[in-house]
């Protein structure tokens, strides 16, 4: 098979790297930790999702100890898929991805070695304490369908991964998905075109009011905006994160384990065979160290499960770990859970395929552009490349990022005022190469004012926000400091009504200032992401999260 052709199938199976389950500051696709290299050492890198950072202290102990050096490079899922296809030709020594299936789906050529699992986390439906209580919750086993119709009777406003970008997001959809077509042994391609399924995973789905590509900043957001949303699709890791990270008083979230859709994270840690004796003795080291009782306490303290699923808590231990492990939030070590079967290749395709362009809430999408004087040769290429990416559907399908066809695409071009507006519905490929064309044709020049072109995008995308459609987003690209202030763009949207309604997520590019960048996205409920090493890369996560 071609190597792009893998990597496409790759990508669609994206979603089985946990994307996201991370850190306060989890470290952004790309971005390399290392330990200090001792001199004439070993050496291992880890290519890993970035939910490992909350684990990198104990590699960082561990690589003291033994006098190596390791390097841990966060990519997302389609980057490690892309990896594991190289097979040998990897630049990296082992993987650390989500779950033992994605080895199997990623390595073609037979190259990972000795993969065991490091930890382990199901995936459940938290809302707030007094809800569960008031849906008696906390006293019964609870189905995903009981979870629908409590979502739109109750008008629960939860937050959700994207089942395209994140593996939360994707083991709950299949998860639901399996239970909504009648919990079959396992899903077939005739399940996921059952119209009565179809309607349910899809009413579901719509119910969602924020949508994010990473499971950890979806849980950190939710802790800034807490007053807004009743709870979040998520691993049970990450309520117990949230509810450590509450301020005293605040009401905690109460972890539902839907009893006919489980799906749970395993972690493998598996080597990439290249004949390196010295190499692999490492790794081997590592792997044990990491899975010897005393780190394995370590990782379990921190909220992931280690042993079984279904925990037997020493009582010498159970103690110390209640405030981890907390029956007060739903949260159930003793429980039996019988996660799903995950279904063939083909089947999982097909389903994220639908998710993307039939079954999701529609994306309602404003990219703010950066066509200022500074942008000219190489910046501006690279943004052409990027916005290639998203709108030509060949590309974006390779990601997982295809538009639907009731999706609504807004592009302001700016330097220092607005170039133009440009809008395009749905998800013809005629249509949106006829709007790339318009993009590509711009030429760059001028100065620069992101605030004025952002608030011209918020205006554009007000009649369609307000009709509680769409997961909707403002994309913000920029080179140099931007001219203007928050001040002038609050003074601009003042009469929209939007505000925080609508994130905004800042691309940092060229001599941008992270400063100025990470405020502007941060104030309007959303993210930085860098694109100063690959603004391409940037602009997909960015769209991942809506």
């Amino acid at each position: 098979m071609k190597l792009f052709r893998l990597a496409a199938l790759i990508t669609v199976l994206a979603a089985f790297a946990l994307s996201g389950c991370d850190q306060n500051q989890a470290p952004q696709q790309g971005k390399k930790t290392s330990s200090l290299p001792p001199a004439n050492s070993t050496s291992l890198s880890i290519v890993s999702g970035s939910e490992n950072s909350t684990l990198e202290p104990l590699l960082q102990q561990f690589a003291r100890q033994q006098n190596i050096s390791i390097q841990i490079n966060y990519m997302g899922s389609v980057d490690i898929g892309l990896e594991l296809a190289k097979g040998t030709a990897s630049q990296f020594d082992a993987v650390w991805p989500a779950s033992s299936l994605w080895l199997s789906l990623g390595d073609k050529q037979g190259v990972i070695k000795n993969a065991k699992s490091i930890m382990r986390s199901p995936v459940v439906f938290a809302v707030r304490k007094s809800i569960a209580q008031k849906l008696g919750w906390d006293k019964k086993d609870v189905t995903v369908m009981e979870i629908l119709e409590a979502v739109e009777k109750e008008h629960l406003r939860f937050a959700m991964t994207s089942a395209t970008q994140s593996n939360s997001g994707t083991s709950a959809f299949l998860a639901f998905l399996n239970a909504f077509a009648g919990g079959p042994e396992v899903l077939t391609a005739e399940h996921l075109h059952d119209p009565a399924a179809a309607d349910k995973i899809k009413r579901f789905l719509r119910s969602v009011n924020r949508s994010s590509g990473s499971s950890g900043w979806l849980k950190d957001m939710l802790l800034k905006d807490y007053l807004y949303y009743d709870g979040m699709v998520n691993y049970e890791a990450m309520v117990i994160e949230f509810n450590r990270q509450l301020p005293p008083g605040q009401e905690p979230l109460y972890a539902v384990y839907p009893v006919d859709g489980i799906s749970i994270a395993d972690s493998p840690l598996g080597f990439i065979a290249k004949g390196d004796a010295t190499k692999e003795a490492a790794f081997t080291k590592l792997q044990d160290y990491l899975l010897s009782p005393t780190i394995q306490d370590s990782i379990q303290a921190q909220g992931r499960r280690t042993g079984l699923i279904s925990m037997d808590v020493d009582p010498a231990k159970s103690a110390a770990l209640r405030p981890v492990f907390n029956p007060d939030w739903g949260i159930d070590v003793s429980r039996i859970l019988t996660p799903i079967r995950l279904p063939a290749v083909p089947v999982v395709a097909d389903a994220l395929n639908l998710y993307q362009t039939a079954f999701r809430k529609p994306s309602l999408t404003a990219y703010v552009l950066d066509y200022s004087g500074s942008m000219a040769g190489k910046g501006v290429d690279q943004l052409r490349k990027a916005m290639r990416t998203l709108l030509d559907q060949r590309v974006a399908k390779e990601y997982m990022l295809q538009a639907s066809p009731e999706d609504v695409t807004i592009v302001v071009p700016f330097n220092s005022s607005v170039v133009t507006s440009l809008e395009a519905k749905g998800n013809d490929p005629q249509v949106l190469g006829d709007l790339l064309a318009k993009i590509e044709n711009l030429e760059p020049g001028g100065g620069t004012n992101m605030y004025v072109a952002a608030a011209e995008a918020v205006r554009k995308m007000q009649s369609y926000a307000e009709s509680g459609q769409y997961h909707a987003s403002v994309i913000v690209m920029s080179d140099g400091m931007s001219e203007g202030s928050m001040a002038q763009f609050n003074a601009t949207i003042a009469g929209t009504g939007m505000g925080k309604d609508i994130p905004l997520f800042t691309i940092l590019f060229g001599d941008a200032q992270p400063e100025q960048m990470k405020a502007f996205a941060e104030a309007m409920s959303g993210r930085m992401f860098d694109g100063r090493v690959d603004v391409v890369q940037a602009f997909r996560e960015a769209k991942g999260y809506n």
